[in-house]
């Protein structure tokens, strides 16, 4: 898409609202589907068998996370739309195969009973819902490449109506199911889930209708990387999927250091809680990722204009976190909202209060991410991730350990310091490509 107007704040807010929003409405569906199994006959053993199946199911959609970069990015006429689409679909098959995989009784009672050690109640429960869940990881990859055509189309708000579509999907399924149906809670989630997120995907395709029919080609806007080859997808997306397969890492890697830390019970029950706030913040953050990849298009203005909006992006998150942190308003969202106990709020505290700079740092992090994604060095996004990675394990060990801080506080220090790494290391590499955007302008 070639931007021959003047980039401006407006402009870019009309163009990054629509995809904040998506994000936001994304964060729903999960505390809803909790609710909901929580009002189901054994709920305990439910809401573990639906957690189990849904961090199984997102490790084997990690792969496919990034296409909605790799699309924002590649998809520019119709020899790079087939290429890229045929490489999704590829992935999209490997990845079903996967969740085929792990359904098979010898291997998934390995994994739940064996290694995982789950009751037998909720290994079963929980091999059930996998089975539902089997078209959502090929589902999302479907729709996350057409969502990137749209964005790169300037059409950001077919992707909030293909969402609001899967949310109301999960609301009216859900709660037809939880009325009228005797199906086990778990699965009450699994077929919501699965059946939204095939229904969005639908319609997606159905949205990006217009807009493919319209690519012409091969044609080159840059004067380089065109044509697309496989062989060139492949050297762009799979330092991405390793991107996003560690990122996915970082929440059973934080989780296993509260267990062991000081007030691990109360650190594992607060942290869910602070981690859902802090994403109605970060949401807005990542979603403008997709925003600088679509707008930027390797002019050096148009960057200008992008960091300007970060900037003011940042401060507006900011102020907005920082008012749950240090206002009473903590106290309300989480005794009055989230419903925990006096107890627990006061644990939920302070690492409010130390989070308070990751939707920031996280702007700071998409706008690089975007940069690099754009220059197609996304071995760079890679070691910051693994960076990221490390630090936060370093940072867990040390105070948990050494210094026997209580494991809430500990994590909480560790999500700002590794996402702060990552941020410093990649100044250089984004130094490098605004330096070139720079000469292309002069």
């Amino acid at each position: 898409m070639e931007q021959k107007e003047t980039l401006t704040g407006l402009r870019i807010f009309r163009f990054w609202l629509p995809l904040a929003l998506t994000w936001l409405m994304m964060a729903v569906e999960g505390p809803f589907l909790a609710a909901i199994i929580a009002r189901t006959a054994e709920p305990k053993y439910n809401l573990a068998a639906y957690g189990v199946a849904f961090a199984f199911a997102m490790l084997v959609e990690s792969p496919i996370i990034m296409m909605l970069s790799a699309s924002t990015a590649l998809v520019r006429d119709r020899q790079s739309y087939y290429k890229l689409r045929n490489y999704c679909f590829g992935l999209n098959f490997l990845i079903t195969l996967v969740m085929l995989l792990l359904i098979v009784p010898a291997v998934f009672d390995q994994i739940a009973l064996t290694l995982l050690r789950l009751p037998e109640q909720v290994a079963d429960l929980t091999r059930v819902s996998l089975l539902y869940l089997i078209p959502w990881p090929a589902a999302i990859g479907f729709r996350r490449f057409y969502q990137g055509i749209l964005i790169r189309n300037n059409l950001t708000s077919y992707v909030a109506y293909g969402t609001s579509a899967r949310l109301i999907t999960i609301l009216m399924t859900a709660m037809f199911l939880f009325f009228f149906t005797s199906l086990e809670g778990a699965y009450v989630g699994a077929i919501s889930l699965a059946l939204a997120v095939m229904l969005e995907a639908i319609a997606t395709r159905l949205m990006a209708a217009r807009v493919i029919k319209k690519l012409v080609g091969p044609s080159d806007e840059t004067g380089k990387h065109l044509p697309l080859s496989y062989n060139g997808i492949h050297n762009f997306y799979f330092p991405l999927v390793l991107t996003s397969v560690l990122m996915i890492g970082v929440g059973p890697m934080t989780t296993f250091f509260l267990g062991w830390g000081r007030h691990a019970l109360e650190s594992l029950a607060v942290m869910p809680v602070i981690n859902s706030l802090v994403f109605i913040f970060r949401s807005s953050a990542v979603s403008y990722q997709e925003v600088v990849i679509a707008l930027l298009d390797r002019q050096y203005q148009n960057f200008l204009a992008l960091q300007k909006f970060a900037r003011h992006l940042a401060w507006i998150l900011f102020i907005g976190i920082a008012l749950f942190a240090f206002t009473p308003l903590s106290g309300i969202w989480f005794q009055s909202i989230s419903g925990l106990s006096p107890e627990l709020v006061r644990f939920a505290r302070l690492p409010m209060i130390i989070l308070v700079l990751i939707p920031g740092l996280t702007v700071l992090l998409s706008m690089q991410r975007a940069l690099l994604v754009v220059e197609r060095q996304t071995s760079m996004i890679t070691v910051a991730t693994l960076i990221e990675l490390i630090g936060i394990a370093i940072v867990l060990f040390v105070l948990i350990s050494w210094f026997d801080v209580i494991g809430a506080t500990a994590a909480a220090f560790a999500l700002t310091i590794g996402r702060l790494f990552a941020n410093v290391s990649l100044v250089k590499p984004c130094r490098t490509a605004i330096t070139r955007l720079e000469h292309a302008a002069s």
